[in-house]
């Protein structure tokens, strides 16, 4: 089968090339194109893409992420996260092709105190929040054959995330404060990614929105803390409340996904996020002695 990632060079498209480059999908033909390669927010780039190339599926990694620049940036992010989202799904209903959209739990607000369900009403606080969403309303209302994706804290060895920030600055600081009363479940780059293998392996076609993190629970201070210790960094973590770090968008202070439908429509059993942030520091070894 013949896969195009859009936004190869961000760290989920980057963990797809290293699949593919460690010869774990043999029987799966890539193509990879960045942002600079393909520009999902012009309708004729993409069309001339997806015509006659025969893909049978496109896996959307391109996205407009930085949380708080698309506070100011509101043009690009919606550019790249709504329009470029339709632009996707239109030529892909032409061209038939499957579409797996990666989204987020920032859709949202996190006044719930359960996880969140697939169905549960989507209301995002911020902009770039209510630009996925969007984004999934346009995929969903222009092709019925795809796969929607809502992740939460994304990271992995690869790009910008927050375990390399977190071990950056441990090694240049002697403290950190780092807030608690946000709460989700962090999700290595590397097993969403082994799941949407997983559903294209299967050839399902139970398509919509599904939820995918890791398994387990934790405040941005949990998730710090548990990278400093298992690798072994001494610093002097002090947890703080999200008052006294201000930033310029407001994040849900509880998105925890509920996982129930996509572990039961694939059989996933889905690894703790504190046993994939083990296998993601051994990674992040290798690249950085």
């Amino acid at each position: 089968m013949k896969i195009l990632v859009t936004g190869a060079s961000g760290q989920l498209g980057s963990t797809f090339k290293s699949i593919a480059a460690q010869g774990r999908a043999k029987d799966l033909e890539f193509v990879f194109k960045s942002s600079a390669e393909l520009d999902i927010t012009d309708f004729d780039a993409v069309h001339e893409e997806l015509t006659g190339s025969n893909y049978a599926y496109c896996i959307n990694c391109a996205a407009f992420t930085n949380v708080d620049k698309a506070e100011a940036d509101n043009d690009l992010a919606y550019r790249v996260n709504v329009t470029g989202a339709r632009n996707l799904a239109l030529n892909c209903n032409e061209s038939s092709t499957v579409l797996i959209h990666i989204s987020t739990d920032f859709v949202f607000d996190g006044f719930l105190n359960t996880p969140y369900l697939e169905e549960d009403i989507a209301r995002p606080i911020g902009f770039y929040g209510d630009t996925k969403y969007k984004g999934e309303r346009a995929v969903i209302n222009n092709l019925e054959e795809h796969f929607i994706i809502r992740t939460s804290w994304l990271y992995s060895e690869y790009g910008h995330n927050f375990m390399k920030t977190m071990l950056k600055l441990g090694a240049e600081r002697d403290g950190l404060s780092v807030v608690y009363d946000q709460v989700g479940t962090p999700t290595y780059a590397l097993d969403l990614a082994n799941v949407v293998l997983h559903i294209i392996k299967a050839h399902s076609i139970d398509y919509g929105v599904y939820n995918y993190s890791n398994e387990g629970v934790a405040s941005w201070y949990d998730f710090a803390n548990e990278i400093f210790q298992q690798y072994k960094i001494d610093i002097d973590l002090k947890p703080i409340r999200s008052e006294e770090y201000p930033m310029p968008a407001e994040r849900p202070k509880f998105s925890v996904l509920d996982k129930s439908k996509i572990k039961n429509t694939f059989e996933l059993e889905i690894p703790h996020w504190k046993d994939s942030l083990a296998v993601a520091l051994k990674a992040y070894s290798k690249i950085n002695i």
